[in-house]
């Protein structure tokens, strides 16, 4: 079955570049990113891990914590993250999962399970294993995108996204299109006018069922 918004997340052990982990563990409680990738050495994902190790002070800043995974072995992750640092201008200071027997792609559901690693494999046959995956400090999915092969995913948007997510999290507030930082947020239904005025202060109401305030600091 997918994985599913507000589903929690598969638990699972795994090697990484940085030891083993096991992932609730690893997690914490803090807010954490999963970001896949089909094959080390390749020239997309080569820079979006660059873009990833350039924006350390951002995650840190969030409490969050992010790792990669890549179905190739750990050997080859060290390696790589020579290339990534070089290209990125950054150390890449975050583990890489080494899913070589695929069971993290297959727990997320970026592979089915029939799926193997062939001899001479390219990206092509792990090409769905191109996603990232938000998860809140409650270990449950909170927000998920799956890239085509050709596409780099822009990681500015990854960050605009765990800010409204870290801003709305467990509470009657959502966020209009292209929110940024800063700008007016959308108050839930499940407050009427007079309990969104308490809690929020001035309404800037739209429509009946579209009103805005202040974001909360």
């Amino acid at each position: 079955m997918a994985l599913r918004i507000n589903d929690l997340v598969p638990n699972f052990t795994a090697e990484t570049d940085q030891g083993t982990i096991t992932f609730h563990d690893w997690i914490g409680s803090h807010w954490a990113i999963l970001f896949s990738h089909p094959k080390d050495f390749t020239p997309v994902c080569t820079t979006e891990f660059g873009a990833v190790a350039q924006l350390a002070d951002e995650w840190a800043k969030r409490g969050t914590k992010v790792i990669g995974v890549s179905v190739d072995g750990v050997a080859a992750h060290t390696k790589w993250k020579g290339d990534i640092e070089a290209v990125g201008g950054a150390k890449a200071g975050f583990p890489i999962i080494a899913d070589e027997g695929l069971a993290v792609s297959k727990a997320f559901d970026m592979l089915p399970a029939e799926a193997y690693l062939p001899d001479g494999r390219t990206p092509a046959d792990t090409a769905t294993v191109r996603s990232v995956f938000i998860i809140g400090p409650d270990k449950k999915l909170k927000l998920s995108m799956t890239y085509p092969m050709s596409v780099g995913r822009n990681f500015a948007e990854v960050l605009r996204a765990l800010d409204a997510l870290q801003l709305t999290f467990n509470v009657p507030l959502a966020t209009p299109a292209n929110w940024t930082v800063g700008q007016d947020v959308v108050v839930a239904l499940s407050l009427n006018d007079e309990q969104a005025r308490e809690k929020y202060g001035a309404l800037d109401i739209k429509l009946p069922y579209l009103r805005l305030a202040k974001a909360p600091k």
